[in-house]
């Protein structure tokens, strides 16, 4: 069997303050501290090698029981973090408080409890932490009891059950936008935009639910973030791109305007610029989109914006968005300069990038590089989408990217091969989900310019599919297509006979004059 890499992992995610506390933190603990001996051999190790560890504490009598060794030192590097990070949230100084709470009432310490309890209780009203809150009128009502006990009447039991009632209300309403946000979010991790029957059907719950349309139905700001953002993803689903980004912003704004929320909100904080900033390139607002790829890496270092979750999300999310956005202003030789700063940055974070996030950074490299004319190079990131063994995730690319393959062989002029990917894509797409109109066209064309031979013959078939297209395009559920790579501006640059790049930018001009 192969050996666990989580004790590894686990320290080499460690900041180098995080190593200095833990090592501090050892200092206190008295024994032997073999495990010191481990975590520096692991902390030196690039990547997780087991015989190599035994081989260099071989004469140590540690090493016969190793497994027990890495459990001891896992706990004891996972109770560092929790000193470590006990006031640097919230939450952390929710749980410090309820269990100082706790400890006063053992020692019956109950007029100090009662002023823990009404600072702790403040704090979680204040910051939205209803289930803190909930847990602290449970106290609140054991210490009332006592009060009881001891003469003192002074406290109103009915204004605490109401309290209560108030507070389960606002967890209640807090998990049910949890819920429609988890089937919204279902449908975009598994296939991207909202294409089948099945998936319009689920949308249009979603976004009909009462919830969702009624006015003041989100009893907190925590509550009116998913609200907003959950019908953000809605109108994204319906290509509503211009009200998609009013709700986003709306988001942004009440997070902006509730600091501390907002900083134990710092995930859905940058998702929203991320849904924002995409919102503007689908717009053609490259000019704002430019600015709040600024504004979402400008987040990093700030209070609540630390750490290796917050370093993924800004990588990720600023520089897939940096390449759609050059990828539509057809700037693809500026969109591949920025392959090898990805590219070292995904090694960098190697076994932390999420699956969808190393798809779409394939993808996207794909298209840039197609764009920039390294159609080889384009070839290279297409394959890595295509044989990728990954069966639910963003099954979306994966469709798309066996369609830019024909386009990519076209061009390479692997005219013997095409035959068998066309036939193999073509199967694909009607098992997946039936093709389009638009799919079918690119496919029957595409066959039939791999077998003229003559430029004229050539020229008239890209005629015939642009003339397809045109008509096709006005079609909201046909082009779609569009949306992951520019078919319509590789079809104008073929008959006009002008680089790819060119072909997007005067599609661009086009549309500013409408």
């Amino acid at each position: 069997m192969k050996p666990s890499t989580e004790l590894h992992d686990l320290i080499k995610s460690l900041t180098k303050s995080e190593k200095r506390f833990f090592k501090l933190h050892s200092a206190l603990q008295s024994g032997d501290k073999n495990y010191l001996k481990i975590f520096d051999a692991l902390d030196k190790q690039p990547e997780y090698n087991e015989e190599e560890i035994k081989a260099e504490f071989a004469k140590e009598t540690f090493i016969r029981h190793f497994p027990s060794e890495k459990n001891h030192l896992y706990r004891l590097i996972l109770k560092a973090l929790r000193a470590y990070h006990a006031e640097s949230s919230i939450s952390g100084l929710l749980k410090q408080e309820i269990k100082n709470i706790e400890i006063l009432y053992e020692k019956a310490l109950y007029k100090e409890c009662n002023k823990l309890l009404v600072r702790a209780k403040r704090m979680a009203r204040e910051n939205e932490k209803f289930y803190y809150l909930f847990e602290l009128l449970n106290w609140e009502k054991t210490l009332l009891e006592e009060a009881y006990e001891s003469g003192e009447f002074s406290k109103d039991l009915d204004a605490l059950i109401e309290e209560e009632r108030e507070v389960l209300g606002k967890l209640q309403n807090l998990a049910q936008y949890h819920i429609l946000y988890s089937k919204i979010n279902y449908v975009f991790r598994s296939g991207g935009y909202v294409r089948t029957p099945e998936e319009h059907v689920l949308v249009e719950e979603i976004a009909g639910h009462p919830l969702i349309t009624g006015k003041n139905t989100a009893l907190s700001h925590r509550a009116a973030t998913i609200c907003f953002y959950t019908q953000g993803f809605c109108q994204w689903a319906k290509r509503d791109w211009a009200t998609s980004l009013k709700k986003f912003e709306r988001v942004r704004e009440i997070l902006d305007a509730n600091q501390p929320l907002k900083v134990d909100l710092s995930r859905r904080y940058l998702r929203t610029l991320h849904y924002i900033i995409n919102s503007q390139i689908e717009l053609g607002d490259f000019k704002g989109a430019r600015a709040n790829i600024q504004a979402l890496r400008e987040q990093q270092g700030k209070p609540g914006f630390t750490g290796l979750d917050t370093d993924l999300q800004v990588f990720t999310a600023g520089y897939y968005s940096e390449l759609r956005m050059l990828d539509r202003m057809g700037e693809h030789k500026q969109a591949v300069a920025l392959a090898d700063p990805i590219l070292t940055g995904m090694e960098q974070r190697a076994g932390h990038l999420h699956k969808e996030h190393e798809l779409e950074f394939w993808w996207a490299l794909a298209c840039v590089h197609f764009g920039a004319g390294e159609v080889n190079r384009s070839l290279f990131w297409l394959n890595k989408v295509l044989n990728d063994t990954e069966p639910t995730l963003r099954q979306d690319i994966f469709s798309y990217a066996r369609l830019v393959n024909l386009v990519v062989h076209f061009e390479l002029g692997n005219y013997d091969l095409l035959e068998y990917i066309l036939r193999s894509t073509q199967r694909f797409l009607i098992k997946r989900h039936g093709p389009h109109e638009i799919e079918t066209a690119l496919i029957e064309h595409i066959r039939k310019l791999a077998r003229a031979q003559a430029p004229h013959a050539r020229r008239e078939l890209f005629k015939s599919l642009q003339h397809r297209l045109a008509e096709l395009v006005h079609d909201p559920a046909e082009s779609i297509v569009l949306k992951y790579f520019d078919f319509m501006s590789w079809v104008n640059a073929s008959v006009e006979g002008i680089p790819f790049s060119e072909a997007v930018q005067a599609s661009l001009k086009r549309e500013k004059v409408r």
